[in-house]
């Protein structure tokens, strides 16, 4: 069905029509395919290689985007990309995992799966952030933290869990925006924030429905019946008082078609940095930590 969505918008997107027009028939096409999504179509979704990257959500919401390297420690992951820039006028911190756009890049980028390296560059950016008294925003979209031996020689578990305490506590303002896949703990270490925003289409869960579906069933091809049960999808996020917003998306599979879908995201984030910023850094921090003692114990 996805692959029928895609083909059709694509179809629309080359017609030479006016805007008023396109606007109104990709509406109704979009409305029409949304009442028949599952919650595997959302993971496919979430996954489309011609879904916008954690970079392209940056290029597009913060302005004067200046990217930093390396963890000082061992080298630059390229799957973690960070730095400074402007949210209207207020000068923030951004991260974001990232992934490739073609096979070549996804490889380089190790497929969106961040090494301790990564995990450590995120940290400090983080603590820099602190220290200059910027708020925080971190774009995620991973399978997870990457799996492999060298990553485990490097101390990747405590990699992540350093993440996660330190964000506990930090007294900047968090938003955590969830742009498509959030695997895990690979995407926990970025997003330990006063706020979680979702995509429409984008997920948050403890591992891959397809590994849920092995460990649970001894059956990877129950993929579609694990999704089902898991509640991963933004809707079920926010039901359960994990997400905070859900923002809506118009389907698209063009960066043309995605930019409304920035516009309300970008509109969302200063709403609520500026509700943020009006806090104490005590507040912020307290906040934040009842939050996740709440998910942890209210479920």
């Amino acid at each position: 069905m996805i692959k029928e969505l895609e083909e059709m918008l694509k179809e629309l997107e080359e017609k030479k029509q006016n805007q008023e027009a396109f606007k109104i028939k990709r509406k109704q096409i979009i409305e029409e395919y949304k009442s028949k999504l599952t919650p595997y179509h959302r993971v496919q979704l979430a996954r489309h290689e011609k879904r916008p990257k954690a970079k392209d959500f940056i290029e597009n919401i913060v302005s004067e985007p200046m990217f930093f390297h390396g963890d000082k420690l061992f080298s630059d992951d390229r799957s973690i990309v960070g730095g400074v820039g402007y949210l209207g006028h207020v000068p923030i911190t951004f991260i974001g995992t990232n992934k490739g756009k073609t096979l070549e890049e996804n490889v380089e980028y190790n497929f969106g799966m961040p090494k301790p390296e990564g995990y450590r560059k995120a940290l400090r950016l983080m603590k820099q952030a602190e220290k200059f008294n910027r708020p925080i925003i971190t774009f995620i979209d991973t399978p997870g933290a990457y799996p492999g031996i060298d990553a485990e020689e490097r101390g990747q578990g405590e990699a992540i869990a350093i993440n996660i305490l330190e964000m506990s506590r930090l007294e900047v303002p968090i938003i955590s925006v969830f742009t498509g896949e959030g695997g895990s703990g690979g995407a926990l270490a970025l997003s330990v924030a006063n706020k979680i925003i979702m995509m429409e289409n984008s997920i948050f869960s403890i591992l891959s429905p397809e590994g849920f579906a092995t460990i649970l069933w001894k059956d990877g091809t129950l993929y579609e019946k694990a999704t089902e049960v898991m509640k991963l999808t933004a809707k079920d996020l926010y039901d359960y008082k994990i997400a905070d917003r859900v923002i809506e998306e118009d389907i698209s599979f063009s960066m043309k078609g995605f930019q409304e879908n920035f516009a309300r995201l970008k509109e969302e984030i200063i709403k609520e940095l500026e509700s943020l910023r009006k806090k104490s850094p005590a507040r912020l921090v307290k906040e934040r930590q009842n939050k996740y003692r709440k998910i942890g114990g209210g479920y």
